[in-house]
C-alpha cells in the first residue's frame, strides 16, 4: 500500500467516522427514552413575606421570612407531555416580624401597637400550615432534557397546625400559642415562572389570617409572598 492509498484510507474512515457520530447525534435512542416522563414532583421555596391590609396601622419591622416543601403529581394533559396539571401535598413554615403585640395574660386576648419610644428585642408571629397545592403547568420541556421554561399558576388551601406569638423587651416576654383567633383554614393563588432550577414565585392569600377584627377597619392581614421555588425530579 502506497503512500497515496494511505491518504486515502485514513480519508474514508475520517468520513466514516463523521457520519456515524451525526447519525448517533441527531438520532436518539429512543428506547431509552421515558416519553411518559412526569416533571417537577418535589418543591422547596424560600419567600420574603409581607403583611397587606394590617389593621391599627401595623407595620413590618424586620426580614420575615417563610420556606415550604412538598410533593406534586404530575398528570400531562397533552401528547406533547408540556402542558399538566399537578395537585400535591406540602408543608409551610411563614414567620412575620411586626410591631403588635399578641398577650393573653388578662384571660382573653388582646392586640395593641408596640409604643414607639419602647425598645424591644423580638415581636413576631409565626404560622405552621400543612398544604394542598393544584397546579396548571406549561413548559417547554422534552424527554430528552431536564432543563426548560416553565410557566406554572396554581391555587394553595391551607390548614393552620400550630400558631406561636412572641414579644420580648428587657422587662417581660409574652408568648401566645395556637391563638384562636387566627383561621385555620387559608388559600391563595400563585404564580410560578423561570428556566431550570431558578423560578420566581409569588402568593397572595385571600383569605384573612385573623378570623376576627381587632380594630374599626375590619381588616385582618392578608399575605404576599415573594421567593424562590426550586423543582426536584
Amino acid at each position: 500500500m502506497n503512500f497515496s492509498s494511505i491518504k486515502i484510507f485514513f480519508a474514508l474512515l475520517f468520513l466514516v467516522s463523521c457520519s456515524s457520530f451525526g447519525q448517533n447525534d441527531s438520532i436518539p435512542d429512543f428506547d431509552s427514552l421515558d416519553l411518559r416522563y412526569r416533571e417537577d414532583q418535589f418543591y422547596f421555596n424560600v419567600t420574603y413575606n409581607i403583611l397587606q391590609n394590617a389593621p391599627l396601622s401595623v407595620s413590618q419591622n424586620s426580614f420575615s421570612a417563610g420556606v415550604a416543601t412538598g410533593f406534586l403529581r404530575d398528570f400531562p394533559i397533552n401528547t406533547s407531555r408540556t402542558v399538566a396539571i399537578a395537585p400535591g401535598l406540602g408543608f409551610s413554615f411563614s414567620n412575620y416580624k411586626q410591631n403588635l403585640i399578641v398577650d393573653d395574660t388578662s384571660g382573653e386576648r388582646t392586640y395593641a401597637l408596640i409604643p414607639s419610644d419602647v425598645i424591644f428585642d423580638r415581636n413576631k408571629f409565626a404560622l405552621y400550615t400543612v398544604d394542598l397545592p393544584i397546579e396548571l403547568r406549561w413548559r417547554t420541556s422534552t424527554p430528552e432534557s431536564h432543563k426548560f421554561w416553565r410557566i406554572y399558576a396554581g391555587v394553595k388551601f391551607s390548614y393552620l397546625l400550630y400558631t406561636e406569638s412572641k414579644y420580648v423587651d428587657a422587662n417581660k416576654a409574652i408568648t401566645v400559642n395556637n391563638n384562636p383567633d387566627f383561621n385555620k383554614f387559608q388559600y391563595g393563588a400563585y404564580l410560578t415562572a423561570g428556566y431550570n432550577s431558578w423560578n420566581i414565585y409569588a402568593f397572595y392569600g385571600m383569605s384573612k389570617l385573623l378570623s376576627k377584627s381587632i380594630d374599626a377597619s375590619g381588616n385582618g392581614f392578608n399575605t404576599l409572598n415573594v421567593g424562590l421555588m426550586f423543582y426536584i425530579l
